[in-house]
Protein backbone atom coordinates (compact mmCIF):
# COMPACT_ATOMS: atom_id res chain seq x y z
CA UNK A 1 0.00 0.00 0.00
CA UNK A 2 1.25 3.45 -0.91
CA UNK A 3 0.27 6.44 1.21
CA UNK A 4 -0.32 9.76 -0.54
CA UNK A 5 -0.34 12.96 1.52
CA UNK A 6 -2.37 16.02 0.56
CA UNK A 7 -1.86 19.25 2.50
CA UNK A 8 -2.91 22.08 0.16
CA UNK A 9 -6.42 23.48 0.30
CA UNK A 10 -7.10 22.78 -3.39
CA UNK A 11 -5.75 19.25 -3.12
CA UNK A 12 -7.83 18.57 -0.02
CA UNK A 13 -11.02 19.79 -1.72
CA UNK A 14 -10.32 17.59 -4.72
CA UNK A 15 -9.75 14.50 -2.57
CA UNK A 16 -12.76 15.11 -0.32
CA UNK A 17 -15.11 15.62 -3.26
CA UNK A 18 -13.73 12.97 -5.63
CA UNK A 19 -16.47 10.47 -6.57
CA UNK A 20 -13.96 7.58 -6.71
CA UNK A 21 -12.82 8.08 -3.10
CA UNK A 22 -14.38 6.43 -0.04
CA UNK A 23 -13.89 6.87 3.70
CA UNK A 24 -10.95 5.05 5.32
CA UNK A 25 -10.12 6.85 8.59
CA UNK A 26 -12.61 4.97 10.76
CA UNK A 27 -11.77 1.41 9.71
CA UNK A 28 -9.86 0.98 12.96
CA UNK A 29 -12.97 2.06 14.91
CA UNK A 30 -15.27 -0.39 13.14
CA UNK A 31 -16.47 -1.71 16.50
CA UNK A 32 -18.69 1.37 16.68
CA UNK A 33 -18.38 3.03 13.26
CA UNK A 34 -19.14 0.14 10.87
CA UNK A 35 -22.08 0.99 8.59
CA UNK A 36 -22.79 4.31 10.35
CA UNK A 37 -23.59 7.29 8.14
CA UNK A 38 -20.03 8.62 8.32
CA UNK A 39 -18.51 5.43 6.91
CA UNK A 40 -21.08 4.71 4.20
CA UNK A 41 -20.54 5.58 0.55
CA UNK A 42 -22.44 5.37 -2.70
CA UNK A 43 -26.19 4.85 -2.91
CA UNK A 44 -26.48 3.50 0.63
CA UNK A 45 -24.94 6.70 1.98
CA UNK A 46 -27.10 8.90 -0.23
CA UNK A 47 -30.38 7.32 0.91
CA UNK A 48 -29.60 7.41 4.61
CA UNK A 49 -28.22 10.94 4.45
CA UNK A 50 -31.35 12.17 2.67
CA UNK A 51 -33.48 10.73 5.47
CA UNK A 52 -31.40 11.95 8.39
CA UNK A 53 -30.94 15.39 6.86
CA UNK A 54 -34.65 16.01 7.54
CA UNK A 55 -33.76 16.56 11.19
CA UNK A 56 -31.10 19.15 10.36
CA UNK A 57 -33.17 21.52 8.25
CA UNK A 58 -32.55 25.19 8.83
CA UNK A 59 -35.97 26.06 10.24
CA UNK A 60 -35.78 23.31 12.85
CA UNK A 61 -32.23 24.21 13.87
CA UNK A 62 -33.33 27.81 14.35
CA UNK A 63 -36.26 26.67 16.50
CA UNK A 64 -34.00 24.38 18.50
CA UNK A 65 -31.43 27.09 19.09
CA UNK A 66 -34.07 29.64 20.11
CA UNK A 67 -36.57 27.57 22.11
CA UNK A 68 -35.03 24.26 23.20
CA UNK A 69 -31.33 24.84 23.76
CA UNK A 70 -31.57 27.67 26.35
CA UNK A 71 -33.41 25.46 28.85
CA UNK A 72 -30.87 22.64 28.51
CA UNK A 73 -27.99 25.08 28.84
CA UNK A 74 -29.44 26.77 31.92
CA UNK A 75 -30.11 23.47 33.68
CA UNK A 76 -26.63 22.09 32.94
CA UNK A 77 -24.76 25.29 33.78
CA UNK A 78 -26.52 26.03 37.08
CA UNK A 79 -24.48 23.72 39.32
CA UNK A 80 -21.20 24.91 37.82
CA UNK A 81 -22.12 28.55 38.42
CA UNK A 82 -22.94 27.69 42.02
CA UNK A 83 -19.51 26.10 42.41
CA UNK A 84 -17.82 29.09 40.79
CA UNK A 85 -15.58 26.92 38.61
CA UNK A 86 -15.65 24.02 36.18
CA UNK A 87 -13.77 22.02 33.58
CA UNK A 88 -14.72 23.13 30.06
CA UNK A 89 -14.32 19.62 28.66
CA UNK A 90 -16.60 18.06 31.28
CA UNK A 91 -19.20 20.80 30.89
CA UNK A 92 -19.11 20.68 27.09
CA UNK A 93 -19.60 16.92 27.00
CA UNK A 94 -22.51 17.01 29.44
CA UNK A 95 -24.47 19.81 27.82
CA UNK A 96 -23.94 18.58 24.26
CA UNK A 97 -24.64 14.98 25.24
CA UNK A 98 -28.18 15.94 26.23
CA UNK A 99 -28.70 17.95 23.06
CA UNK A 100 -27.31 15.20 20.85
CA UNK A 101 -29.47 12.62 22.60
CA UNK A 102 -32.52 14.71 21.71
CA UNK A 103 -31.49 14.88 18.07
CA UNK A 104 -30.62 11.19 17.90
CA UNK A 105 -33.82 10.09 19.63
CA UNK A 106 -32.45 8.68 22.89
CA UNK A 107 -35.06 9.06 25.63
CA UNK A 108 -34.03 9.72 29.24
CA UNK A 109 -37.35 9.02 30.99
CA UNK A 110 -35.99 9.07 34.54
CA UNK A 111 -34.30 12.44 34.29
CA UNK A 112 -32.18 11.30 37.22
CA UNK A 113 -28.55 11.98 38.05
CA UNK A 114 -27.82 8.25 37.80
CA UNK A 115 -29.33 8.01 34.34
CA UNK A 116 -27.33 11.01 33.12
CA UNK A 117 -24.13 9.63 34.66
CA UNK A 118 -24.59 6.27 32.95
CA UNK A 119 -25.15 7.85 29.54
CA UNK A 120 -22.23 10.21 30.06
CA UNK A 121 -19.83 7.32 30.74
CA UNK A 122 -21.14 5.40 27.73
CA UNK A 123 -20.54 8.37 25.44
CA UNK A 124 -16.95 8.71 26.64
CA UNK A 125 -16.32 5.06 25.78
CA UNK A 126 -17.91 5.45 22.34
CA UNK A 127 -15.71 8.47 21.64
CA UNK A 128 -12.60 6.44 22.38
CA UNK A 129 -13.83 3.71 20.08
CA UNK A 130 -14.58 6.06 17.19
CA UNK A 131 -11.10 7.66 17.34
CA UNK A 132 -9.32 4.36 17.89
CA UNK A 133 -6.91 5.03 15.05
CA UNK A 134 -5.33 7.81 17.15
CA UNK A 135 -5.65 6.14 20.55
CA UNK A 136 -2.55 5.47 22.65
CA UNK A 137 -4.29 2.66 24.53
CA UNK A 138 -4.31 -1.07 23.73
CA UNK A 139 -6.88 -1.30 20.93
CA UNK A 140 -8.33 -4.67 21.98
CA UNK A 141 -9.11 -3.26 25.44
CA UNK A 142 -10.94 -0.27 23.97
CA UNK A 143 -12.90 -2.53 21.60
CA UNK A 144 -13.97 -4.75 24.50
CA UNK A 145 -15.15 -1.71 26.47
CA UNK A 146 -17.11 -0.42 23.48
CA UNK A 147 -18.92 -3.75 22.95
CA UNK A 148 -19.95 -3.86 26.60
CA UNK A 149 -21.07 -0.23 26.48
CA UNK A 150 -23.16 -0.87 23.37
CA UNK A 151 -25.04 -3.62 25.21
CA UNK A 152 -25.84 -1.23 28.07
CA UNK A 153 -26.93 1.51 25.66
CA UNK A 154 -29.18 -0.89 23.80
CA UNK A 155 -30.92 -2.36 26.85
CA UNK A 156 -31.32 0.81 28.91
CA UNK A 157 -31.83 3.49 26.26
CA UNK A 158 -32.21 2.40 22.65
CA UNK A 159 -34.80 -0.39 22.93
CA UNK A 160 -37.17 1.62 25.18
CA UNK A 161 -36.79 4.59 22.80
CA UNK A 162 -37.61 2.36 19.83
CA UNK A 163 -40.71 0.90 21.52
CA UNK A 164 -42.10 4.32 22.39
CA UNK A 165 -41.62 5.62 18.86
CA UNK A 166 -43.12 2.52 17.29
CA UNK A 167 -46.24 3.02 19.40
CA UNK A 168 -46.46 6.69 18.37
CA UNK A 169 -45.89 5.84 14.70
CA UNK A 170 -48.68 3.24 14.91
CA UNK A 171 -51.03 5.87 16.38
CA UNK A 172 -50.08 8.25 13.58
CA UNK A 173 -50.89 5.51 11.05
CA UNK A 174 -54.34 5.11 12.60
CA UNK A 175 -54.95 8.84 12.46
CA UNK A 176 -54.82 9.26 16.24
CA UNK A 177 -51.80 11.61 16.09
CA UNK A 178 -50.77 14.36 13.70
CA UNK A 179 -47.32 14.33 12.14
CA UNK A 180 -46.36 17.36 14.24
CA UNK A 181 -46.94 15.28 17.38
CA UNK A 182 -44.33 12.69 16.41
CA UNK A 183 -40.78 13.12 17.80
CA UNK A 184 -38.50 14.93 15.39
CA UNK A 185 -35.28 12.98 15.67
CA UNK A 186 -33.03 10.59 13.76
CA UNK A 187 -34.50 7.44 15.32
CA UNK A 188 -38.07 8.34 14.40
CA UNK A 189 -37.08 9.14 10.81
CA UNK A 190 -35.27 5.81 10.44
CA UNK A 191 -38.10 3.79 11.99
CA UNK A 192 -40.64 5.43 9.68
CA UNK A 193 -38.54 4.54 6.65
CA UNK A 194 -37.38 1.01 7.41
CA UNK A 195 -38.51 -0.06 3.94
CA UNK A 196 -36.16 2.46 2.31
CA UNK A 197 -32.89 1.77 4.14
CA UNK A 198 -31.23 -1.41 5.33
CA UNK A 199 -30.89 -1.08 9.08
CA UNK A 200 -30.37 -4.35 11.01
CA UNK A 201 -30.59 -3.92 14.80
CA UNK A 202 -26.79 -3.84 15.25
CA UNK A 203 -26.42 -1.08 12.62
CA UNK A 204 -29.23 1.00 14.14
CA UNK A 205 -27.60 0.65 17.56
CA UNK A 206 -24.23 1.83 16.25
CA UNK A 207 -25.91 4.74 14.44
CA UNK A 208 -27.37 5.93 17.75
CA UNK A 209 -24.03 5.52 19.51
CA UNK A 210 -22.26 7.32 16.66
CA UNK A 211 -24.52 10.37 16.92
CA UNK A 212 -24.11 10.51 20.69
CA UNK A 213 -20.33 10.45 20.60
CA UNK A 214 -19.89 12.60 17.48
CA UNK A 215 -21.97 15.47 18.84
CA UNK A 216 -20.59 15.37 22.36
CA UNK A 217 -16.92 14.63 21.63
CA UNK A 218 -16.27 17.06 18.79
CA UNK A 219 -18.35 19.92 20.19
CA UNK A 220 -16.74 19.81 23.64
CA UNK A 221 -13.27 19.85 22.11
CA UNK A 222 -14.21 22.71 19.78
CA UNK A 223 -15.63 24.63 22.75
CA UNK A 224 -12.35 24.36 24.68
CA UNK A 225 -10.21 25.29 21.66
CA UNK A 226 -12.34 28.36 20.90
CA UNK A 227 -12.36 29.51 24.51
CA UNK A 228 -8.58 29.10 24.69
CA UNK A 229 -8.05 31.11 21.50
CA UNK A 230 -10.34 33.88 22.76
CA UNK A 231 -8.46 34.08 26.07
CA UNK A 232 -5.11 34.34 24.24
CA UNK A 233 -6.45 36.88 21.72
CA UNK A 234 -7.83 39.14 24.44
CA UNK A 235 -4.54 38.98 26.34
CA UNK A 236 -2.84 40.41 23.25
CA UNK A 237 -5.79 42.66 22.33
CA UNK A 238 -7.46 43.71 25.61
CA UNK A 239 -9.51 46.28 23.72
CA UNK A 240 -11.41 43.40 22.09
CA UNK A 241 -12.57 41.78 25.33
CA UNK A 242 -15.70 43.87 25.61
CA UNK A 243 -16.38 43.35 21.92
CA UNK A 244 -16.22 39.57 22.36
CA UNK A 245 -18.65 39.81 25.28
CA UNK A 246 -21.14 42.20 23.67
CA UNK A 247 -20.95 41.55 19.91
CA UNK A 248 -22.22 38.02 19.28
CA UNK A 249 -21.53 38.23 15.54
CA UNK A 250 -17.88 38.95 16.35
CA UNK A 251 -17.92 36.08 18.84
CA UNK A 252 -19.16 33.76 16.11
CA UNK A 253 -16.28 34.90 13.91
CA UNK A 254 -13.92 33.95 16.75
CA UNK A 255 -15.54 30.51 16.88
CA UNK A 256 -15.25 30.04 13.11
CA UNK A 257 -11.59 31.06 13.20
CA UNK A 258 -10.90 28.56 15.97
CA UNK A 259 -12.75 25.83 14.09
CA UNK A 260 -10.51 26.51 11.11
CA UNK A 261 -7.35 26.17 13.18
CA UNK A 262 -8.57 23.17 15.19
CA UNK A 263 -10.59 20.73 13.05
CA UNK A 264 -12.20 17.97 15.10
CA UNK A 265 -10.18 15.47 13.08
CA UNK A 266 -6.83 16.93 11.94
CA UNK A 267 -6.75 14.47 9.03
CA UNK A 268 -9.18 12.63 6.77
CA UNK A 269 -8.37 9.36 5.04
CA UNK A 270 -9.72 8.26 1.71
CA UNK A 271 -9.28 5.08 -0.35
CA UNK A 272 -9.64 4.97 -4.15
CA UNK A 273 -12.28 2.60 -5.52
CA UNK A 274 -10.51 2.36 -8.91
CA UNK A 275 -7.21 3.48 -10.45
CA UNK A 276 -7.05 7.18 -11.41
CA UNK A 277 -4.71 10.16 -11.22
CA UNK A 278 -5.25 13.28 -9.15
CA UNK A 279 -4.73 16.73 -10.59
CA UNK A 280 -1.39 16.94 -8.82
CA UNK A 281 -0.19 13.98 -10.85
CA UNK A 282 -0.34 11.21 -8.21
CA UNK A 283 -1.43 7.90 -9.74
CA UNK A 284 -3.66 6.00 -7.30
CA UNK A 285 -4.76 2.37 -7.06
CA UNK A 286 -7.36 0.60 -4.91
CA UNK A 287 -4.60 -0.49 -2.51
CA UNK A 288 -3.47 3.08 -1.76
CA UNK A 289 -4.51 5.47 0.96
CA UNK A 290 -4.85 9.23 0.65
CA UNK A 291 -4.16 11.15 3.87
CA UNK A 292 -5.78 14.58 3.70
CA UNK A 293 -4.12 16.96 6.14
CA UNK A 294 -7.10 19.14 7.07
CA UNK A 295 -5.13 21.09 9.67
CA UNK A 296 -2.58 22.16 7.03
CA UNK A 297 -5.18 22.75 4.31
CA UNK A 298 -7.08 25.06 6.66
CA UNK A 299 -3.87 27.08 7.10
CA UNK A 300 -3.07 27.37 3.41
CA UNK A 301 -1.76 30.95 2.90
CA UNK A 302 -3.00 30.98 -0.69
CA UNK A 303 -6.54 30.98 0.72
CA UNK A 304 -6.34 32.49 4.20
CA UNK A 305 -3.40 34.86 3.85
CA UNK A 306 0.20 35.07 5.03
CA UNK A 307 -0.90 34.77 8.68
CA UNK A 308 -3.11 31.73 8.00
CA UNK A 309 -1.51 29.82 10.87
CA UNK A 310 -2.54 32.45 13.41
CA UNK A 311 -5.84 33.21 15.13
CA UNK A 312 -7.33 36.38 13.70
CA UNK A 313 -11.12 36.84 13.99
CA UNK A 314 -10.92 39.94 11.78
CA UNK A 315 -9.55 37.90 8.89
CA UNK A 316 -11.03 38.72 5.46
CA UNK A 317 -12.31 35.46 3.92
CA UNK A 318 -12.08 35.15 0.12
CA UNK A 319 -15.40 34.75 -1.68
CA UNK A 320 -16.33 31.13 -2.17
CA UNK A 321 -14.52 29.85 0.93
CA UNK A 322 -15.71 29.09 4.44
CA UNK A 323 -14.32 30.95 7.49
CA UNK A 324 -14.00 27.56 9.23
CA UNK A 325 -12.13 26.02 6.29
CA UNK A 326 -12.66 22.32 5.65
CA UNK A 327 -13.27 21.47 9.30
CA UNK A 328 -16.74 20.15 8.49
CA UNK A 329 -15.35 18.30 5.43
CA UNK A 330 -16.62 18.91 1.90
CA UNK A 331 -18.67 17.06 -0.67
CA UNK A 332 -21.08 14.23 0.13
CA UNK A 333 -19.56 13.72 3.59
CA UNK A 334 -20.02 17.31 4.75
CA UNK A 335 -21.01 17.14 8.41
CA UNK A 336 -24.79 17.27 8.91
CA UNK A 337 -24.24 19.14 12.17
CA UNK A 338 -22.27 22.00 10.61
CA UNK A 339 -24.96 24.64 11.07
CA UNK A 340 -25.95 23.16 14.43
CA UNK A 341 -22.45 23.60 15.85
CA UNK A 342 -21.11 26.56 13.87
CA UNK A 343 -24.30 28.35 12.94
CA UNK A 344 -25.04 30.17 9.70
CA UNK A 345 -22.33 32.41 8.27
CA UNK A 346 -23.32 36.05 8.82
CA UNK A 347 -23.73 38.46 5.92
CA UNK A 348 -23.19 42.24 5.96
CA UNK A 349 -26.93 42.82 6.41
CA UNK A 350 -27.47 40.08 9.01
CA UNK A 351 -29.85 41.00 11.83
CA UNK A 352 -28.12 39.93 15.09
CA UNK A 353 -31.50 39.44 16.75
CA UNK A 354 -32.63 36.86 14.20
CA UNK A 355 -29.31 35.21 13.40
CA UNK A 356 -28.53 31.52 13.96
CA UNK A 357 -25.22 31.49 15.85
CA UNK A 358 -24.64 27.78 16.45
CA UNK A 359 -24.27 25.92 19.73
CA UNK A 360 -20.58 26.66 20.30
CA UNK A 361 -21.10 30.42 20.09
CA UNK A 362 -24.15 30.21 22.35
CA UNK A 363 -22.24 28.15 24.91
CA UNK A 364 -19.32 30.58 24.96
CA UNK A 365 -21.69 33.54 25.08
CA UNK A 366 -23.33 32.15 28.23
CA UNK A 367 -19.93 31.56 29.83
CA UNK A 368 -18.78 35.08 28.96
CA UNK A 369 -21.94 36.49 30.53
CA UNK A 370 -20.94 34.66 33.71
CA UNK A 371 -17.47 36.23 33.64
CA UNK A 372 -15.53 33.12 32.65
CA UNK A 373 -11.75 33.27 33.02
CA UNK A 374 -8.94 30.69 32.99
CA UNK A 375 -8.43 29.14 36.42
CA UNK A 376 -5.27 30.86 37.77
CA UNK A 377 -4.46 27.87 39.98
CA UNK A 378 -5.01 25.06 37.44
CA UNK A 379 -3.59 25.42 33.93
CA UNK A 380 -5.18 23.41 31.11
CA UNK A 381 -3.82 19.92 30.47
CA UNK A 382 -3.52 18.20 27.05
CA UNK A 383 -5.33 14.90 26.51
CA UNK A 384 -2.71 12.18 27.06
CA UNK A 385 -4.86 9.34 25.68
CA UNK A 386 -4.90 10.42 22.03
CA UNK A 387 -2.55 11.69 19.35
CA UNK A 388 -5.10 14.35 18.45
CA UNK A 389 -4.17 17.81 19.79
CA UNK A 390 -7.08 18.10 22.23
CA UNK A 391 -7.35 19.31 25.79
CA UNK A 392 -7.83 16.68 28.49
CA UNK A 393 -8.86 19.25 31.11
CA UNK A 394 -9.48 22.96 30.83
CA UNK A 395 -10.32 24.50 34.25
CA UNK A 396 -12.07 27.87 34.34
CA UNK A 397 -13.58 30.09 37.03
CA UNK A 398 -16.51 32.51 37.04
CA UNK A 399 -16.15 36.11 38.21
CA UNK A 400 -19.86 36.91 38.35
Amino acid sequence: MKEHHVSSYAGAVEALRHPQMVQALYDAGAVIMHKTLLTLDGEEHRLRRLLENRVFRKEFLAYYERDVFPATLTATLASYLDAGRMDLIDFGRRVTMNLTADFAGIDRPEGSADETAVLFELVKIFSEGATLVHSKRVKSEVESEVRAALQVLDARFVQPSIRRRQQLIAKFGRGELSEEELPRDILTVLLRNEDRVELPPDVLLREMAFYLQAGSHSTSNSLAHAMHEIFLWCERHPEDWQRVVEDRLFLQRCVHESLRLHPASPVAWRRPTCPFSMQGGDALTEQDRVVIDLASANRDPSIYGADAGEFNPSRVIPRGHFPFGLTFSSGVHTCLGRDLDGGVIAKPDTDPAKHQYGLISLLIGALLDAGVRPDPDQPPVPDAHTQRPNWGRYPVVFTR
